[in-house]
């Protein structure tokens, strides 16, 4: 298992985009509009993928290690992903990624079939 930096996914998107700089432009792009839309309050939907939300953290004790004092944890917004179902399939390993297709796009109408073993699709 390897980690795939924000390089690496550039290095993926160039074939596909017609080069490094605009990989990195396009990936920069849809980055930038998730965070700022999270930041301000919205949840970004991206069928196939997953959602960003922003979520409120409510206000709690915790210890601080090195003095084993308490402090106060004030309450925040923090941002959220959940993965969509078909993301979660490709990971766990019951769905099998298209060979020759986008993964996120949706299944032509009547192609796909559940698996065996009733795992949601």
């Amino acid at each position: 298992m390897t980690s795939i930096n924000k390089r690496a996914l550039i290095e993926r998107l160039a074939p596909t985009l017609g080069g490094i700089a605009q990989a990195g432009q396009a990936l920069d792009a849809v980055l930038d509009v998730i965070v700022r839309a999270v930041a301000t309050g919205d949840t970004v939907a991206v069928t196939g993928f997953g959602t960003f939300e922003p979520v409120h953290a409510a206000a709690r004790h915790a210890r601080n290690p090195q003095t084993n004092g308490t402090v106060i944890v004030p309450a925040r917004i923090v941002p959220r992903f959940r993965p969509h179902q078909r993301f979660r399939d490709y990971a766990a390993g019951d769905r099998e990624l298209p060979a020759d297709a986008i993964c996120i796009r949706k299944d032509p109408k009547g192609t796909y079939t559940q698996p065996a073993d009733g795992a949601a699709a």
